[in-house]
């Protein structure tokens, strides 16, 4: 539907929020199509995500529901759309390989506006989807000096999301504070055990009977963003740390798709240090 909507409250809970929501879509004759609702009851805090279809005025809309509700909450109001996304990749290809498939077959509900790596190996790949690729290597450069190279090429996009496909580099706050919320990472652990670098080797070290990945946004501490999906697989004595890496990378672009399938489609609120997904 070319008028369908999707509608993100959260706010202190309170009697009646949904009625005081449902009423004003109501009276400005838009039809819902699914709602969802949940109450953090820790935190006494409601989270509510519609889906309506109408023609509408987004800024009277908005304005009309801060009335209405008469509290402290966050609104977003986003048209059903494809998300604007750059993808940050290194020298892996099995994350950004399947994200380039699923644009390609028109599966991943974004536009890849660009892929920006500092190595070059997996431009032939890139180049292949008539995609822009940007090699912004960080030899000679100080953390700060590429990440700062970085954005002036992120610029030229404005993307609303960035995905992390393998991008083996720490980023520091103010790169982060330029996508506050929109940098989505792939781990290759089950966080929040093996963290940082070579998980498969802290594993097989540690014996352990499952491998699996997480998918999460990225803030400032390393590798403990708020988690939008997570998934796991059985290994066994007999797994070399090699095994279960090979074993660990289908588990890795699996999760990280439908982790952007849900930011996608507007399912996923931050709260804190973790997730609501609906």
């Amino acid at each position: 539907m070319n008028n369908l909507h999707r509608l993100l409250i959260d706010c202190p809970d309170d009697k009646g929020l949904i009625c005081k929501i449902t009423n004003v879509l109501f009276q400005n004759n838009l039809n819902i199509i699914k709602n969802d609702e949940y109450v953090d009851k820790n935190t006494n805090h409601f989270f509510m995500r519609t889906e309506f279809a109408g023609d509408l005025d987004a800024k009277e809309l908005v304005k009309q529901l801060k009335k209405d509700l008469k509290t402290d909450l966050r609104i977003e109001l986003n048209p059903n759309r494809k998300k604007d996304i750059v993808i940050l990749c290194t020298k892996e290809h099995h994350c950004l390989g399947d994200l380039l498939i699923r644009y390609a077959y028109d599966e991943l509900n974004a536009n890849i506006l660009a892929v920006v790596s500092n190595h070059n190996v997996l431009q032939p790949l890139v180049a292949k989807f008539g995609i822009p690729f940007h090699y912004i290597s960080h030899q000679g450069k100080s953390r700060p000096e590429h990440e700062a190279a970085v954005l002036k090429a992120l610029e030229i996009y404005n993307p609303e999301y960035l995905v992390l496909a393998k991008y083996m580099r720490i980023l520091n706050p103010e790169f982060v504070g330029h996508y506050n919320n929109r940098i989505i990472n792939i781990h290759h652990s089950f966080l929040p055990a093996f963290i940082g670098a070579n998980p498969y080797k802290q594993a097989f070290e540690r014996g352990v009977k499952i491998i699996g990945a997480t998918a999460h946004f990225v803030n400032n501490e390393l590798d403990e963003g708020p988690i939008i999906a997570q998934n796991v697989i059985d290994v066994n004595h007999r797994y070399s740390a090699k095994d279960m890496s090979r074993a660990g990378k289908d588990v890795e672009k699996n999760v990280l798709a439908r982790a952007l399938k849900l930011v996608f489609q507007d399912r996923v609120f931050i709260h804190g240090n973790k997730t609501i997904v609906f």
